[in-house]
């Protein structure tokens, strides 16, 4: 990539692949075809015009060194996959190893929480899921989410400090009171231990329209700034963070007390908030009340008119 916008013929792109060069030209259409800008040269070759904003594992190695993310070989690419967290829970099933990355251009079954569909343009956002092995009970999973959500705070605060995120329970990152990132933690776990664990992230970014039915809620970087943003760039910040959060976790004792302050100190809704909340279990289904922060394990909580009420898991609507 360090020569990426050199003039190279076909007939040296074919030797170098081992291939023919229709097949090459076969592939270069597919590359314009996903947004890379390739000048043809009759006389001499091809050109990269600009290094593409596409997520490889080249283009993201030398920033996530010293990460657990940082080797190439765990870093999987996907130009179109059903999901990201599929494939990743998938492959932790079969023994894939603590910090293996999966990346898409596109998704074609992105899913959020509750069975609800991402909706996931090409080469437009972040799809993004890792897999992590703590040693810790599956009671301590909502930790995960929380923290992921506080990496992708500081991953954008990193490149554009001006914007004000914030972060709704469990698992949303609003702008302007629109929704621009989703978190989906899922795992596989005994009754004792969390087997492996995977987080997955997405990311409105340079979005800049959306289907009817999202139009009012959600947005994306680019529609708040005006402008286009890396998505390389912002993906290398979002996965150091995501580093520097688990390794915190995982090391530090006062880690986990240190994650529900901040996420409440980034909260415009946990507290002293009106909220109502759609739950599908049958003990909490449809209470409303004014939340009062976070218990000890994340869980949100609910001044109802019958009381103080734990909120396990639900869908919270801001009133």
């Amino acid at each position: 990539m360090s020569h990426a916008t050199v003039v190279v013929s076909g007939t040296k792109i074919a030797e170098e692949i081992g291939t023919s060069r229709s097949e090459v030209w076969r592939l270069i259409q597919q590359l314009r075809g996903l947004g890379v800008d390739v000048a043809g040269h009759p006389a001499t070759g091809y050109q990269l015009r600009s290094v593409p904003d596409l997520l490889l594992p080249e283009m993201l190695g030398a920033p996530l060194k010293g990460t657990i993310f940082g080797s190439s070989k765990q870093v999987h690419h996907y130009y179109k996959i059903g999901s990201t967290n599929s494939e990743a829970m998938r492959s932790a099933a079969e023994g894939a190893p603590e910090g293996s990355v999966f990346l898409a251009e596109e998704q074609l079954a992105g899913r959020g929480r509750a069975a609800h569909t991402w909706h996931s343009a090409r080469s437009v956002g972040i799809y993004c899921s890792v897999i992590l092995r703590p040693v810790m009970p599956p009671s301590d999973a909502l930790i995960f989410s929380l923290a992921a959500a506080l990496a992708v705070r500081a991953a954008v605060a990193e490149i554009a400090p001006q914007l004000r995120v914030d972060l709704k329970w469990p698992n949303d990152l609003l702008l302007s009171g629109k929704k621009f990132c989703g978190i989906l933690t899922e795992m596989n776990a005994e009754a004792t231990r969390v087997r492996h664990l995977v987080v997955g992230v997405g990311i409105n970014v340079n979005q800049v329209k959306f289907p009817a039915e999202l139009r009012e809620i959600a947005t994306s970087l680019r529609i708040e700034t005006g402008t286009e943003w890396s998505r390389v760039e912002l993906c290398a910040a979002l996965l150091k963070s995501l580093d520097r959060e688990y390794r915190s976790l995982v090391e530090d004792a006062g880690a986990r007390d240190a994650i529900l302050r901040r996420f409440e100190e980034g909260s415009s809704s946990v507290r002293r908030r009106k909220v109502s909340i759609e739950v599908s279990t049958e003990e909490n289904g449809g209470l409303a009340g004014i939340t009062e922060g976070l218990d000890e394990r994340g869980f949100l909580r609910v001044r109802t008119a019958d009381g103080l009420r734990t909120v396990v898991s639900g869908t919270v609507r801001l009133q």
